[in-house]
């Protein structure tokens, strides 16, 4: 079987292009994992914000009875 790097040496250098697809891959995968984890976040956030308002709105009924 034939590879088409000689050492691992050549296979993070490639042919000098090493960096630019490296720091690529960096850079794709963090955007990946931000995409995926935002929503999460997001709704958990969103489900904080929800239950203080709804602790407002029965604090804010129960007052006014």
């Amino acid at each position: 079987m034939k590879f088409q790097f000689d050492s691992l040496d050549a296979f993070l250098t490639m042919g000098g292009h090493g960096t630019f697809v490296w720091t690529s891959y960096v850079i794709v995968y963090t955007i990946l994992i931000f995409l995926t984890l935002s929503p999460v976040l997001s709704k958990k956030t969103f489900l904080k914000q929800q239950k203080k308002l709804l602790q407002l709105q029965k604090k804010s009924q129960d007052n006014s009875q």
